[in-house]
């Protein structure tokens, strides 16, 4: 044998019993033997088209992103006891296979709750109606329903050879999710809950490491990580877990109703710097790309748009300065990996509120994290025999401990505000939805009222509750037209008031508050009177305590006053129900469910009524930019382009005035310091994947609730 062929065999052998790992110690998490500082960032594959999947991937790489990090959607993945889906937005391997290709790895958040601001927390409906269930604690059957789903996507995995040591990208899992409040709320059985979900999941042999974030008694060897807008201070339940940073809020969610949060990036940089130089070594950006909540799956009073105001916006472009600036970010601190990983940092204060972290390998390697706490001071710091400015609320980081690759409050890159271009309008044709009667075959009866949710088990936002009442020709409103208070109170979230087939008037909740009361006066004649309610859910609960007692819709009372008699309890005389709104059950949002009615248009078109579909086609435009519908002239309601369901619209739903304007950058960060669009629509433009397109004649449709204005509606493209 040959020198070279002696060689290229003992090169061939050394490869081969090199067997791919991830583990972990008190550093930092461990793949194939090498510490690793790990930058990430959270997608959600649903919440984007397959055919934005590589392009956002790619930014994120191309970002200094080593990991993407995604929760599994188990209300998609199952929409019916048994019944599975993995397709279309919802193919999981082939969003986890394509980053693989891109060369990043995974953190699979498999839950399955997920939180998430999405509907019922990802929690499919059906499970609430499993007999016997308890959510999320020592209960036998919520623990069979979440194994078996857990199992499922691990074998999923397995199957595809997507763990790390498999030769797939996923490094980390999770299971449950942000559960040490729910424990300490419930005691005893939260606690053994959380013990069974950690030996459940490690029991599944995925040979990565398992997470559990914001749970501090995370059973071993599951990590347990943080959850916040600054985790510099977190130390994990036992010394030998490494410090990790699984959501870096980039942001804040847009509630309906509410103002538009954003961040500002030198805030955010600041954050990271803080937890590494604390000896952390995962970070994740939640959200790196929001998305779009299409269709219903945003969580209750949750926005259609789910942009966070994340690096990446909702449309897939790149926002800055943000994204940029966080890019340099990350090289800084790759820069410095070598040394943070082989030593802890020595930490000197140099001022009253200025300090430096130095971390000195063995080896020679050096980094240090120059920090200045002050909020509204620029300071000189004197570290190595050198001058070093320091702004407000900034980490400067020097990764050789010399010179200065990194400041986190210095911003070089230029701004850039994407604007909505108008492209086009639309010639409109109408239908009027109509009040449902008892009559109706889809209809059904009973005495008293029925929760909602147990009606339509969510397949559709809308519920309309009928009964009559007989008013008697010598009642004395009649003579005086003092008209009697109907009062109804209900769970929520929206609720149409119609006597007689006529609308009496409309009213809703909040996030914070999503129960509401309607107390007014009802012009009733003599004889039967029809009272139609039609009660509207916006998204359901995403996270709180016993999703299994949650409600929604007219649960009353139901009362009518002002009566020769005083006060008539209507809660407990007989209700007629019909699911839906007719334009549903006829597949209106649909090319061929639109041939079912006669639509009017030109003079005859319906403006400012409620309960109005609208359909048009349109004609895709050229070029690549992104696309929106503009629907500020509308009330609320729902869109959908080719059968495609964008989401829920509310732009008659607008913020408080007051409480927008400048926002410092220095000190501590929450929800409601940096605010937009006060007095505006909370969302005003509706992403339209480009995807969902086809060359010429799109069907458009919306279904407007309250009433608006069509030929206000533009096609926008989002342009920077």
């Amino acid at each position: 044998m040959s020198k070279m062929n002696l060689v290229i065999l003992c090169v061939c052998l050394l490869a081969s019993s090199t067997v791919a790992s991830v583990t972990y110690d008190r550093k930092a998490i461990i793949i194939d033997g090498t510490r690793r500082i790990l930058l990430s960032g959270s997608i959600h594959y649903p919440r984007s088209t397959p055919e934005m999947w590589p392009s956002l991937i790619q930014m994120a790489k191309d970002g200094g992103l080593d990991v993407i990090q995604t929760y599994v959607f188990w209300n998609g993945h199952e929409p019916s006891q048994g019944q599975f889906y993995f397709e279309g937005r919802y193919d999981l391997v082939q969003f986890i296979k394509l980053v693989q290709q891109a060369g990043l790895y995974v953190h699979l958040r498999i839950g399955p709750y997920v939180c998430a601001e999405w509907n019922f927390g990802g929690f499919p409906v059906w499970l609430k109606y499993v007999p016997g269930i308890e959510f999320r604690t020592q209960n036998g059957p919520f623990k069979a329903k979440m194994q078996a789903f857990t199992e499922r996507i691990v074998k999923m995995m397995k199957a595809e050879n997507l763990f790390q040591p498999q030769g797939g990208p996923i490094i980390l899992s999770q299971i449950e999710n942000e559960y040490g409040p729910v424990e300490y709320e419930i005691g005893t059985p939260g606690k053994l809950y959380t013990i069974w979900a950690a030996q459940m999941a490690v029991g599944l042999n995925t040979s990565v490491p398992w997470v559990m974030c914001k749970q501090d008694d995370a059973p071993d060897p599951v990590i347990n990580t943080c959850n916040a807008f600054y985790c510099e201070d977190f130390v994990p339940d036992e010394p030998y877990k490494p410090k990790m940073f699984t959501e870096l809020w980039s942001g804040w969610y847009t509630q309906f109703g509410g103002a538009v949060p954003y961040r500002p990036v030198e805030d955010i940089a600041f954050a990271v710097a803080t937890f590494i130089q604390n000896g952390g070594s995962f970070v994740n950006y939640y959200m790196y790309h929001g998305g779009t909540n299409f269709g219903t799956t945003s969580g209750r009073f949750v926005a259609t748009s789910y942009d966070y105001d994340a690096p990446i916006d909702e449309y897939g472009l790149a926002r800055e300065p943000k994204y940029t600036h966080l890019k340099y970010l990350h090289n800084a601190i790759k820069l410095c990996e070598p040394a943070l990983v082989s030593t802890d940092p020595v930490v000197t204060t140099l001022g009253s509120q200025q300090e430096v972290h130095v971390f000195n390998a063995s080896t020679g390697v050096c980094a240090a994290f120059l920090a200045n706490y002050d909020t509204k001071l620029t300071v000189s710091l004197m570290f190595g025999g050198a001058k070093y400015e320091l702004p407000p609320w900034s980490i400067s980081i020097l990764p050789d401990c010399e010179n200065e690759a990194f400041n986190t409050a210095t911003v070089i890159t230029p701004s850039f505000h994407a604007r909505m271009t108008p492209i086009s309008n639309f010639s409109w044709q109408s239908y009027n939805d109509e009040t449902p009667n008892a009559d109706d075959d889809s209809a059904f009866s009973s005495i008293g009222l029925y929760e909602q949710l147990n009606v339509t088990r969510d397949t559709t936002d809308y519920l309309w509750y009928m009964t009559d009442v007989v008013i008697d020709s010598d009642e004395k409103f009649l003579q005086t037209g003092n008209y009697p208070v109907l009062t109804v109170m209900s769970a929520g979230h929206a609720l149409h008031v119609f006597i007689n087939g006529q609308p009496e008037g409309i009213v809703y909740g909040s996030l914070d508050d999503p129960k509401l009361t309607y107390s007014q006066q009802v012009k009733l004649w003599a004889g039967v009177n029809r009272i139609s309610l039609l009660s509207v859910a916006v998204g359901l609960q995403n996270v709180g305590l016993h999703f299994e007692t949650w409600n929604e819709g007219v649960l009353g009372p139901v009362t009518l006053s002002g009566l020769n008699q005083g006060t008539r309890d209507l809660t407990w005389q007989t209700w007629s129900y019909k699911i839906g709104m007719k334009g549903e059950k006829l597949g209106l949002d649909t090319l061929s469910g639109s041939y079912s009615v006669e639509w009017t248009g030109g003079g005859l078109l319906s403006q400012n009524q409620p309960l109005t579909w609208y359909k048009t086609t349109f004609d895709a435009p050229a070029g690549t930019d992104p696309l929106a519908l503009d629907m500020n002239t509308m009330g609320k309601g729902q869109v959908w382009v080719n059968g495609q369901s964008i989401g829920r619209h509310w732009p008659a739903y607008t913020a408080p005035s007051g409480n927008c304007g400048q926002c410092s950058y220095t000190g501590w960060f929450n929800e409601t310091k940096c605010l937009s669009n006060c007095g505006q629509a909370s969302q005003r433009w509706y992403h339209i994947p480009t995807s969902w397109l086809q060359p010429a004649g799109n069907y458009l449709v919306v279904f407007e609730e309250w009433g608006g204005d069509p030929s206000g509606i533009s096609l926008v493209a989002r342009q920077v």
